[in-house]
Formats: structure tokens, sequence, C-alpha cells
């Protein structure tokens, strides 16, 4: 039994191994005239596996192309479009993968590369004023992940940690109580909420309207009864005197 991994490797699996084995014995036929055959009859089975307008130049120009792709551009035949010629490196060079060291990942990066800022600016009141909004900023990121209870003291330890010790609060300063930043964060998350909601009404509202159109219609009246038109009317007073 022959298996995958003995066998050659399949350079393109759109068109699976079988057309690869086509076109490997064509590269061995010694006679020009059926190695063209050949060639113009594997390009014809090709299009079976491919998608596209079979009308355009550029559908069969890419199959031929891709023929001599697969054959290692070792198949010599005769094509109606230019050869490609093979590339050295045909595939992308990695990018490289951005590596940031986050010494506390409650904040994020963001917030690391302000404070760096911050704490190489001079000193000035609008730097103290910025330290302060800082701190409260912090304990509002770390409340959105421990909702339970904070502590001052952490707050100040870290943003001391994130500074390299650079920063650091005024004593009379006073941090925004707990209550009041989860009253923002709730406040906010059902402002969200509240405009999703509203969206999905009017998107209720306007499948409604539209499929709960009233039908109208020349031959209908305000009660829904159809009516008579002129021409029934007389016809059915032919026929009652036509009884009587």
């Amino acid at each position: 039994m022959e298996y995958n991994t003995t066998r050659n490797k399949l350079i393109n699996g759109e068109y699976g191994r079988h057309i690869q084995r086509m076109i490997e014995y064509a590269i061995g036929v010694k006679d020009r005239e059926l190695r063209n055959q050949q060639a113009q009859a594997i390009v014809r089975t090709m299009s079976c596996f491919s998608q596209g307008s079979k009308d355009s130049d550029d559908y069969w120009y890419k199959l031929w192309d891709q023929l001599f792709v697969i054959s290692d551009f070792k198949l010599d035949v005769d094509s109606p479009f230019p050869k490609p010629l093979p590339e050295k490196e045909t595939r992308p060079k990695p990018l490289p993968y951005p590596k940031h060291k986050i010494h506390i990942w409650t904040y994020g990066l963001l917030i690391e590369k302000i404070i760096k800022e911050i704490s190489m600016a001079e000193n000035s009141e609008e730097k103290e004023q910025t330290i302060a909004n800082i701190a409260n900023y912090l304990k509002k990121q770390y409340l959105n992940w421990n909702r339970d209870s904070v502590s001052d003291a952490l707050i100040i330890e870290h943003l001391e940690k994130l500074s390299g010790g650079k920063l650091k609060l005024k004593d009379s300063f006073q941090f925004s109580s707990t209550r009041e930043i989860l009253n923002d964060l709730a406040s906010n998350n059902n402002s969200n909420n509240g405009i999703s909601k509203k969206k999905k009404k009017k998107k209720k509202k306007a499948t409604t309207t539209t499929a709960s159109a009233p039908v109208t219609g020349s031959n209908k009246n305000s009660n829904n009864k159809p009516t008579l038109s002129n021409n029934s009317r007389k016809n059915k007073q032919i026929t009652k005197q036509q009884k009587t």
C-alpha cells in the first residue's frame, strides 16, 4: 500500500494528486507533439476544478501558469501564453510579532506608556492634576476586574511601581469613593444597553410595518368587502328579469 508520506509533495491541493501525476507523466514523454496534446488535455481537466469565466483569456492564462508551477517548471511544451519564471522566494518573510512586557495586566500597556511620559515631564500644577487623574483611573480600571473591594494603598503601590517611583501623590489627595466609581460604571453600562435596545426596537418596528402593510386595491372598500362593478350589476339585473 502506498501512503502520502512516501509520495512526492503535493504542490497545489486545489487540483489534487491525480493532476500532479498526469503532469509528472507528461514531463517524461519524449515526443513533443504528443507532449503538447497531453498538456492541453491536462489544462482542460484542470478547468473542471477551477471556477471562473472560461470565455476570458485570463482564466486560461492562470491555468497554464499553474500547470508550469505544478511541474516545477520542468514541462517543456508550447504554451499559448508567456511562460512564468520561477521565483526565488515564493513566500513572504514572517513578520515579527510585537512583544511588550506589561507589568500589571489589569491596566494594560497604554496606561504604562502614559505614566512614563508624565514621569519625564517637569513639575507643575498640570502634572500634579494629571497624576491625580491617573490614580483615579487606575482605581476605576481595577474595579472593572474586581468589583468586591480595592484599597487605596494598593493603587498607590501600583502607581509607584509603574512609574519607577517617580510619580507620587500629595498627602492631601483623596481618591474617588468606590461607590461613586461603581455607580459610574453601572450608568455607563446601562446607557450602552439602552442604545442597543433602542436600535433593536427600531429594527422591530421597521419589520412589523413592512410586514403588516395594508393591501389596497380598486376592488376593495373600507369594510374589506368586494364591490361589484357596473357591468356585473347590469348582468345580474338582466338575469333577474329573465327569471321573472
